[in-house]
């Protein structure tokens, strides 16, 4: 929070005190907890610690982190700062606000510098710069980073963590760098850095990157984009020169494959529409694709414009994520990969019953367990999404609205359909729903058995 004071100041706005209050206040809390705590440092986190500390650390940073905009009064209503902040931290990019541009700079950087975090994870940056939780550091990371598989750069977490982090700091740098070079103020820069890197989507202008029509502009963030949308672990790969990973890497292959795939489809089908030449149609068809799969959610026009056909694929994309070990949510490529090459395996073994056919993934065989556990979360994850669907309509939403923004919000994509698209934002939506797609979006963050567990009475069970 003291962060955006420093911007405040230069440009003059009235937000210092709100930021210095809730930042004091957020400190004040802390260190008053820590010092109650302070003797229980010691003791051991199992599974079930773990996971509470990372769902109710996520609330609290959402509740202390709304502080700066109800005390600043730019969002007085603490349902609207709070979804806002939700949004933020879990990297989804919807938002209440109706005149961006309006908000003082420093509650602006606050707020892309929210999502910034919630990228990587605000456990893994604990674990990364906080000794006090090396024990218990493995459960609290597993928490953090569920998934298929947890690529481990060191056999210490912390030091895991540490790298991820590097590589994070490394990638917004070089994107802030390009972005002032390719005509953006440094604010903006870093701000739309901050967003790109964590897949969140959050905008310092009212258009979100449609303000700068510029190819350059764009190209860079499709690049970025897609950076954030790949395990971060074939980026530490990168760097030490290793680059057999394109051939052994199931993921990261049809991740690449299905984005150009797409993109050039969807250009194919919009050409006809639009008065401008095919490089044109390729990039705005790629740039909204790459923003879809990898749940950032900038846009650079109003896709609810184009083609029925076209639309219906980008309500598609909402449901496909980014990879594992990304900063990007959703489903995740690896696992809607499991699942048709399960399904295809399937067909085989109607034909050779008695026959052990396993999936593979990278060349290796994959447990029994792993697949029950992704069939498990894709069902889960669909139920979810059409008792949310159904609830939201029930509020008075109508069926395009209501699918839209339950889709957008448990993948943490941000942009919807219907009245929460690309040029609208999730204001007019009654109080309870916000409350609700707030819970859908820390679902969606933590891959929804994090969570969901807790509700479980066998979890308090002794």
């Amino acid at each position: 929070m003291m962060l955006g004071i420093s911007f405040s100041i230069y440009y003059g706005d009235d937000d210092i005190f709100a930021l210095l209050g809730a930042g004091l206040l957020t400190s004040i809390t802390g260190i008053t907890i820590w010092f109650f705590t302070r003797k229980t440092d010691k003791l051991e986190l199992g599974k079930r610690e773990g996971y509470l500390i990372v769902t109710l650390g996520w609330i609290c940073m959402s509740l202390f982190g709304a502080l700066p905009f109800i005390f600043h009064g730019s969002i007085p209503n603490f349902s609207n700062a709070f979804f806002e902040t939700m949004s933020g931290f879990t990297t989804t990019g919807a938002s209440i606000l109706t005149n961006i541009e309006s908000m003082p700079h420093g509650l602006l950087f606050w707020r892309s510098f929210t999502q910034w975090i919630g990228g990587m994870g605000i456990i893994v940056l604990s674990l990364a710069i906080l000794p006090l939780l090396g024990i218990g550091g493995m459960q609290l990371y597993a928490a953090e980073v569920p998934g298929i598989t947890k690529d481990k750069l060191h056999p210490r977490v912390k030091e895991t963590a540490k790298r991820l982090w590097i590589i994070y700091l490394g990638f917004t740098l070089a994107e802030t760098v390009l972005l002032m070079f390719a005509g953006m103020n440094f604010f903006d820069a870093i701000n739309h850095s901050f967003t790109t890197m964590a897949t969140g989507g959050f905008s310092t202008k009212n258009s979100s990157t449609a303000y700068y029509y510029s190819p350059f502009i764009q190209y860079i963030l499709i690049v970025f984009m897609f950076f954030a949308g790949v395990n971060f672990a074939i980026h530490y790969l990168i760097i030490h020169g290793k680059f057999s990973f394109f051939k052994k890497n199931d993921e990261f292959r049809y991740y690449l494959f299905l984005i150009l795939g797409v993109s050039i489809f969807i250009a194919i089908i919009h050409q006809p529409h639009v008065d401008f030449g095919f490089e044109e149609s390729f990039r705005q068809a790629l740039f909204h694709v790459v923003s879809l799969v990898t749940t950032t959610g900038f846009v650079s026009s109003d896709y609810e414009n184009w083609a029925i056909f076209s639309r219906m694929i980008f309500f598609i994309l909402l449901f496909i994520g980014g990879s594992a070990g990304s900063t990007g949510g959703g489903i995740k490529v690896v696992r809607h990969l499991l699942l048709f090459k399960n399904g295809y395996l399937e067909l085989k073994r109607l034909v050779h019953p008695r026959a052990i056919i396993p999936v593979r993934l990278n060349g290796k065989a994959v447990s029994s367990e792993i697949i029950s556990n992704v069939q498990a979360f894709f069902i889960i994850y669909i139920l979810i999404f059409v008792f949310g669907s159904i609830v939201l309509s029930l509020m008075g939403l109508d069926f395009i609205s209501s699918v839209g923004a339950v889709a957008t919000c448990l993948g943490n994509v941000g942009p919807g359909i219907g009245t929460v698209g690309p040029v609208a934002n999730f204001n007019h939506l009654p109080e309870l729903a916000k409350w609700l797609l707030s819970f859908l979006m820390l679902l969606g963050r933590l891959e929804l058995f994090t969570v969901l567990i807790i509700f479980t009475p066998y979890f308090w069970k002794k």
